[in-house]
């Protein structure tokens, strides 16, 4: 599990007793947020005849435009910029963290696969959720709580476990992120653990357990760029779901 310790690059400094550190899991945040920066100024030239670059750009935007559109309806396109934001951002952390970088001496750090950072980000999207439904329905977003149609005698059953699924989609949120990337890698590291003992213990292991574990690493790692995707494809689809309860009370 020492590809999940996060380590300590700058002592920083001291607030209230608490140390305010730079580590490895910031250092690739801002890996990504250049990364970031960099692929979306591909989009910014507005050429007439768009180059591949400002064509990919246009149809990362065109995609979570499409989704919120279908999600939220005309209203969700003030909610472009966040929820693109975060499908990006994702993205490109999942992708980053997979990157064979360790050839060159370099160790890519998954911080998606830790709950603290996939946890804080459901939390931003969740308070979004509540000073949406709050600003726009006042105290009649409780009404959330209480499907349509619901008979008067089951409102004391159907209430209470509205809430409690409502509270929970944070913690669900941030998990479901947080143990696919961590599975996955572990995974990895365990065949690639395969490959290196077996190789050590002579030709015939190597030969048995090495060149299938190899395989069926490279199998893997293509599946990991497809989770990759598909979960930040996921985090941006329940945002956009959770903002349109807060907007339509559905």
């Amino acid at each position: 599990m020492h590809q999940f310790e996060v380590q300590t690059i700058w002592d920083g400094f001291t607030i209230g007793g608490h140390q305010i550190a730079f580590t490895n899991s910031a250092a690739w945040m801002c890996v990504a947020v250049v990364a970031l920066w960099a692929f979306m100024l591909m989009g910014m030239r507005r050429q007439l005849v768009p180059s591949r670059g400002q064509m990919l750009v246009e149809n990362f935007v065109g995609f979570i435009d499409s989704m919120l559109a279908q999600n939220i309806g005309k209203a969700g396109r003030k909610y472009l910029p966040y929820v693109f934001s975060l499908f990006m951002f994702i993205l490109f952390a999942n992708i980053l963290g997979l990157l064979p970088l360790g050839v060159f001496g370099i160790h890519p750090f998954t911080f998606t696969s830790h709950f603290t950072i996939t946890g804080i980000l459901a939390i931003l999207s969740f308070s979004i959720v509540l000073v949406v439904g709050f600003w726009k329905h006042g105290l009649h977003f409780f009404s959330l709580f209480v499907p349509h149609g619901t008979p008067l005698v089951m409102i004391p059953i159907i209430a209470p476990i509205e809430f409690v699924s409502f509270m929970v989609r944070p913690f669900s949120l941030g998990l479901r992120l947080f143990v696919a990337m961590t599975a996955g890698h572990v995974l990895l590291k365990v065949l690639a653990g395969f490959v290196i003992n077996s190789a050590n213990a002579g030709a015939g292991y190597g030969l048995l357990v090495g060149v299938p574990s190899f395989a069926l690493m490279v199998g893997i790692s293509a599946l990991e760029l497809l989770v990759a995707g598909i979960q930040a494809y996921v985090f941006a689809l329940l945002t956009s779901l959770y903002i349109n309860d807060a907007e339509h009370l559905h």
